[in-house]
């Protein structure tokens, strides 16, 4: 018959102050003999391991314990045994205690004695600061927070429930699940299935409902999910995944922004697990986290869109003078709200001449924006008041700068398209360019081939000193000739310099070069800046179709204003 205390040699009950020691400490303590027989269990061990002495004594450990048997604590235990080592683990051990234990495993002459202590107040706050840490890395690690906030049930699960799911509320107030995971990964569908089939179809007295119109948190008992009383919780096909999903419980929290609901974390128990206080009040943190992560998305999303609207607002359609096609297209960067300074813009002048503009104001923000919108404003005033060239035109936009103290850089180029009776009948036309520290443009000729001005010199950028020299280029263009004008988003990539992305622009343009005007410039900015532009795109491209046919459908309508000089080959 074992007994609760004997000293190492078998000689007796030993001394009896230090088996009174052993029987009072905090520290659970039992001892296992070599063939794993257990020969003393101490009050502290019954205590925190459910089982009386009368139940372990004398009993194969590992029949009391199964679970210990492949886990980490049974791997301890044999390699302390097998070494004479002893070893510590901290670890989890399931049903039906499901609590952590940390245990020093320290092996004797006739087995081995096992100290331990309940770690599960300890590991869970741990687990609890460490979950708030992961779902904060979430929520910030992207701007697109909806897709974080999809992620979040995983990270919950099982830490702080058996299940997970998290739904928003859409711009027009209805709700949509968004994610969800359960601890056992097969049942993961059944649980979305309940969270959409909810969203759906539910009664007033649905506990998402109601925790999204009180702003209150609902939680959902045991007695409240059997029987006929679930009919409150849910109705049709979500009643029946929740039914499938047997909880034990279920918690409704409110996803807060600053002034409204935005959504509901929903945490489902099975029968075996409880929520604690502690667990509710680290999933309300998340909660309050993940609108806050929600209401920053909405209101820079309002942001981008508003700086979006301003600034395509302030870049006009372009005209569509006789025999010529100009198309113009921006893409604003993907980092939302980083309105910059690029722009372009298309016009006649008084002489008939059309005029193409492309420029970028130094700057990724709102001043750059405005600074934009002046020196667009200025140079449109200027020009369409005469038949001004490229050179002059910018040497009097630099001035106007200075006048005005519009404390600013940018670079721009012009392109004025110009044509002679001579040159009519001979079916050409003259490109006069000028660039103020701007790429020049691209020329792609009738039979595809690529060209850029032969010679060129890039004048000092606008705002560093007015009473720079300008000059202009001049190069004979023959119709059917598309030009483009494009500012250095198209071309510049942080993993490459600027020839190389020249050299990218070159070869798409001439594999498209017999593509319609539209096509052509939608496919540049797909191949060259696909729909992630690091910097702001702008593109203006202009066609010359020949002037001894009609004007051609891809170009669509005639658009000119009623001022300007008629094209002299007529309609």
């Amino acid at each position: 018959m074992a007994r609760w205390w004997r000293t190492d040699d078998g000689s007796g009950d030993g001394d009896l102050a230090e088996a009174q020691t052993l029987e009072t400490m905090p520290i659970g303590l039992m001892e296992l003999d070599g063939q794993w027989t257990v020969r003393y269990v101490n009050a502290a061990a019954e205590t925190m391991v459910g089982y009386s002495r009368t139940e372990l004594l004398d009993r194969s450990y590992w029949d009391a314990f199964p679970a210990n048997v492949d886990n980490e604590f049974g791997r301890a235990y044999r390699e302390a045994v097998t070494t004479g080592v002893p070893q510590i683990v901290d670890a989890f051990y399931p049903e039906p205690l499901n609590r952590w234990f940390e245990v020093q495993a320290v092996p004797t002459p006739h087995g081995l004695w096992l100290y331990f202590s309940e770690v599960t107040a300890r590991r869970q706050a741990v687990e609890r600061l460490a979950l708030l840490a992961r779902v904060s890395d979430e929520l910030v690690s992207t701007l697109h927070a909806p897709a974080a906030v999809a992620r979040i049930p995983r990270l919950l699960v099982p830490a702080l429930a058996s299940w997970a799911t998290v739904t928003v509320l859409g711009e027009d107030g209805s709700l949509r699940d968004v994610g969800g995971w359960h601890v056992e990964r097969a049942k993961t569908p059944l649980v979305r299935r309940y969270a959409s089939a909810a969203q759906e179809s539910s009664p007033t007295t649905a506990p998402v409902l109601r925790a999204v119109t009180t702003g209150a948190p609902v939680t959902v008992s045991a007695a409240q999910l059997t029987g006929s009383a679930v009919r409150t919780v849910a109705a049709g096909a979500a009643r029946v995944a929740l039914q499938a999903l047997t909880p034990g419980a279920m918690t409704v929290l409110p996803i807060r922004g600053r002034d409204r609901v935005l959504g509901a974390l929903t945490l489902g128990y099975d029968k075996h697990r409880s929520p604690e206080a502690a667990d509710l009040a680290t999933a309300g943190e998340v909660a309050d986290r993940t609108g806050l992560a929600l209401d920053n998305a909405r209101l820079y999303e309002q942001q981008r869109r508003l700086a979006e609207e301003l600034q395509r607002s302030m870049l006009t359609a372009p005209p569509e003078p006789d025999h010529a096609h100009i198309v113009v297209r921006y893409l604003p960067a993907a980092e939302a709200a980083r309105v910059g300074g690029d722009w372009y813009d298309a016009f006649v002048q008084p002489d008939g001449a059309t005029t193409l503009v492309i420029g970028d104001v130094v700057g990724h923000d709102t001043a750059a924006a405005a600074s934009m919108g002046q020196l667009r404003s200025m140079l449109r005033g200027i020009a369409v008041t005469g038949d001004a060239g490229p050179a002059q035109l910018l040497s009097q936009l630099d001035a106007a700068m200075t006048q005005l103290q519009l404390h600013t850089y940018a670079t721009a180029a012009l392109a004025r398209f110009e044509q002679t009776t001579s040159e009519l009948e001979r079916g050409t036309t003259r490109m006069r360019w000028a660039s103020a520290g701007h790429p020049p443009p691209l020329v792609i000729h009738p039979d595809g081939t690529i060209a850029e001005p032969a010679t060129w010199r890039g004048d000092l950028m606008l705002g560093v000193d007015h009473t720079a020299q300008r000059s202009d280029s001049v190069i004979v263009l023959d119709r059917d000739t598309t030009v483009l004008l494009y500012t250095d988003g198209l071309i510049e990539r942080r993993d490459s310099d600027l020839d190389g992305g020249m050299d990218r622009l070159r070869t798409a343009a001439a594999e498209l070069a017999d593509r319609p005007l539209d096509e052509l410039c939608d496919q540049l900015i797909s191949r060259l800046v696909q729909t992630r532009p690091e910097d702001d795109v702008a593109l203006v491209a202009i066609r010359l179709h020949r002037q001894d046919r009609p004007r051609p459908d891809e170009a669509g309508a005639l658009s000119v204003p009623a001022t300007a000089r008629p094209d002299p080959a007529g309609p």
